[in-house]
């Protein structure tokens, strides 16, 4: 069973938490001059979110958004326990829970910077009275 009912819950948390983030002017001027455009295609259930760094844009849905030149490729309860802090990206590319596609170096740049979205991800989670999530 995942944890995720739906497409749309995939977009309101795994796809808020970067829609929160580009809403930090402080986190938007570090993640511009990286050059990464991301896409997440996420499975069980299926969704896309796409990540324009340099615009500072999320796209959700497939075929939305720039092309990317990273990709990953992932269970959305990958995503969910990512950020919770209990995936560790390189680990799990290294393991095959999750696929990259392209660039991976870049992304790996910026992905410190993720973490201090860790705390806003868990506090929406719990404001939306999602245990289920935040135990997963």
């Amino acid at each position: 069973m995942t944890a995720f009912r739906d497409e749309a819950e995939v977009y309101e948390f795994l796809g808020g938490i970067f829609r929160r983030g580009m809403e930090d002017q402080e986190l938007v001027e570090k993640l511009r001059p990286s050059g990464v455009v991301l896409r997440i295609t996420y499975s069980d259930p299926q969704a896309v979110i796409t990540v324009d760094m340099p615009n500072s844009e999320i796209h959700e849905g497939a075929g939305t958004g720039p092309e990317p030149n990273v990709e990953l490729f992932m269970t959305a309860d990958t995503g969910n326990r990512f950020w919770l802090g209990k995936v560790i990206l390189p680990v799990a590319l290294a393991k095959g829970e999750v696929r990259a596609k392209g660039p991976v170096a870049k992304l790996l740049k910026v992905l410190p910077l993720a973490k201090g979205m860790f705390g806003p991800y868990r506090a929406h989670l719990q404001e939306a009275g999602r245990a289920d999530l935040l135990d997963a």
